[in-house]
């Protein structure tokens, strides 16, 4: 569970990355760009990866203790 929670946290992350970059306008090419708006949608998504590489830690040293 562990494994999987970091790979969708990794994802959000990236994503979340790529979102702000384009709202900030450092990457070009799509409707995003220079749009504030995907900066702050992006800003969000990297808080949330955050959270669930947390929370995936959390879980799995919970799980460790108990066994």
């Amino acid at each position: 569970m562990k494994v999987g929670l970091v790979i969708v946290a990794i994802l959000i992350l990236l994503s979340g990355g790529v979102f702000a970059g384009q709202g900030l306008g450092y990457i070009p090419g799509s409707f995003m760009t220079g749009d504030r708006t995907w900066f702050w949608i992006g800003s969000g998504m990297i808080i949330i990866g955050v959270l669930v590489i947390v929370a995936a830690f959390r879980v799995a040293r919970r799980g460790q203790s108990s066994v």
